[in-house]
């Protein structure tokens, strides 16, 4: 692949994932998009579970199995390594556009709350969950995150390098505050229907799932300041630690 197609690939995929993010935000609301998490006809109820449990496991298992060094390793044989971030970032995207597309509402209520300072406390609340997990990711460096460092830097003969471990802001609080940012997007909500029951606590095993996985490749990556890290400061809740 020449570089100047590299880098429009690594665009490309970056739009992409710009465009999913925005549509994952309307579709836990359920609102702003074609198809959100209780939009449609409910069909019956083990069919649509069913194809809900296979949309979350296929994003889950596609996520976790490409994002592992050893994945990584034997990935770059077959890919340029300065587009290898974009080329796990777009199937990413590919499998998340599949679960919009083929999800399966189930709606029957679970809680539903009433009276406009309720709704306008888990309206905050949502809103700050999303706020969290894109400035989070943006004190990480989202062009790196999402392979546009990488394909901004080949072209210029430079080498890439993996950034400096840092822990600005959040990450002085909790050690995975996207997560804990996803978590509260999820569960601040109004209305819970059963599938927005089942899509939380699946993204919430999920998280903790890849939490391990992560950490371990942390420490991998940095080495003594992963681990120090690590014993300092929690992993996805703001607690003090004991001494």
């Amino acid at each position: 692949m020449g570089k100047p197609l590299a880098a429009v690939y690594g665009v490309v995929a970056y739009a992409m994932f710009l465009a999913t993010f925005r549509y994952a935000i309307g579709f836990v609301a359920d609102r702003w998009v074609p198809i959100g998490i209780d939009s449609g006809v409910e069909g019956p109820g083990l069919d649509a579970l069913l194809i809900v449990a296979l949309l979350l496991g296929v994003f889950a298992v596609q996520h976790s199995v490409m994002a592992r060094p050893g994945f990584k390793a034997w990935w770059t044989r077959l890919v340029p390594k300065p587009v290898e971030r974009s080329t796990c970032v777009l199937p990413s995207n590919l499998a998340l556009a599949l679960l919009y597309w083929g999800w399966q509402p189930l709606l029957a209520p679970v809680w539903g709350v009433k009276g406009e300072a309720a709704l306008l406390a888990l309206g905050t609340r949502c809103g700050l969950g999303w706020l969290t997990v894109l400035v989070s990711t943006v004190l990480i460096d989202l062009f790196d995150l999402l392979g546009l460092r990488q394909v901004y830097l080949d072209p210029r003969g430079v080498e890439y390098r993996f950034l400096e471990f840092r822990t600005l802001f959040r990450y002085r609080l909790v050690r995975h505050p996207i997560m804990l940012g996803l978590i509260i997007a999820f569960w601040a909500t109004p209305d819970l229907s059963v599938g927005h029951l089942l899509c939380a606590p699946a993204t919430g095993g999920y998280i903790l799932i890849a939490l391990q996985l992560e950490e371990r490749d942390l420490v991998t990556y940095y080495g003594e300041k992963a681990t120090a890290y690590q014993k300092e400061v929690p992993v996805i809740l703001p607690l003090p630690r004991k001494r």
